[in-house]
């Protein structure tokens, strides 16, 4: 998903006072696209990265009518890797290294940008001809200064090579990483933890305790940790230090997410992200010439850089 707009400021973002274990609560600022509804998280204004992470987009949810879809045009990307996630309907990623994939509920989409690619995200002709939901969430990970520049590559997982467990009647699948005993197939650049959780009325949520930093965004439901309660479509940043109690009364999908922090601040501009701010500048300069390459199957189309006509 392209990234195109961030705020001046951020009163989306508060402190926890009362509760020592929450170093803040973060709501997802939401925009249309289109008719796609589109929560922006991470970055905000005050707390830009949890771990790695420093790009968090909840897609939807919404219902497609018959004809209408999704259509993300060719854009492009430098020093990440972008993270795709349904829980609802289908995306069709198509990128410059001629990668061709439909992204399904309980897949993961890793695609590491490196020293440059560009990618589109559409709606598939089947299910835009048929309409339905689509739900879902899309992640960057800033990569490590000594792996910004690696080469390009796609890497997709399917949902059966994901670990499940349950602990104490919480479902959990270990997307990326390694939590609770299991360990994701999805290779790393930097110590990254992302697990989906459902936790029933009344139940628990395990917080992974060997990250320094930690988040969970709630997608459904509520969470309940110390004196907050922390609602759909908002994210709990929890403090440094042991793993907090969180509970949730009336149940909840959470997304758990951190790692440990880079090596340094990222600079972040549209669609690029980089440790160096000449980098992002050498970017801009080879999108606009059009030196990045084309992707194939969708040559027709871009997103120009931001200010071109």
């Amino acid at each position: 998903m392209a990234m195109s707009w961030m705020p001046a400021s951020d009163p989306r973002l508060r402190d926890c006072p009362t509760t020592p274990a929450l170093a803040a609560i973060i709501e997802a600022r939401t925009r249309d696209l289109d008719g796609f509804p589109i929560g922006r998280v991470l970055p905000a204004i005050g707390r830009r990265m949890v771990g790695p992470f420093i790009f968090f987009d909840h897609m939807g949810p919404t219902v497609l009518s018959p004809g209408q879809g999704l259509d993300v045009r060719p854009h492009p990307h430098i020093n990440l890797a972008t993270v795709t996630y349904l829980f609802d309907g289908a995306i069709a990623h198509r990128d410059s290294l001629g990668s061709y994939q439909v992204i399904r509920p309980g897949e993961i989409n890793w695609m590491t940008a490196g020293r440059g690619i560009a990618h589109s995200e559409r709606t598939p002709p089947d299910v835009r001809a048929a309409g339905g939901p689509v739900h879902g969430i899309q992640l960057w990970v800033a990569l490590p200064t000594a792996h910004e520049e690696v080469e390009p590559a796609f890497h997709h997982h399917a949902a059966e090579a994901l670990p499940s467990l349950e602990r104490d009647g919480t479902r959990l699948r270990v997307l990326i990483g390694s939590a609770f005993g299991a360990t994701s197939p999805v290779e790393t650049f930097s110590p990254t933890v992302y697990v989906e959780a459902e936790v029933p009325a009344g139940g628990r949520l395990p917080i992974p305790p060997d990250y320094r930093e930690r988040a969970a965004y709630v997608v459904e439901g509520s969470l309940g940790c110390g004196a907050e309660q922390i609602d759909a479509r908002r994210m709990a940043v929890f403090a440094p230090g042991p793993a907090p109690d969180v509970r949730s009364e009336t149940g909840a999908r959470v997304m758990l997410l951190g790692g440990e922090p880079l090596d340094g601040a990222r600079h972040i501009w549209w669609n690029f992200v980089s440790s160096s701010a000449a980098r992002i500048e050498q970017a801009k300069r080879d999108w606009k010439a059009r030196r990045f390459p084309p992707v194939p199957g969708d040559e027709a189309e871009f997103i120009p850089l931001p200010g071109d006509s």
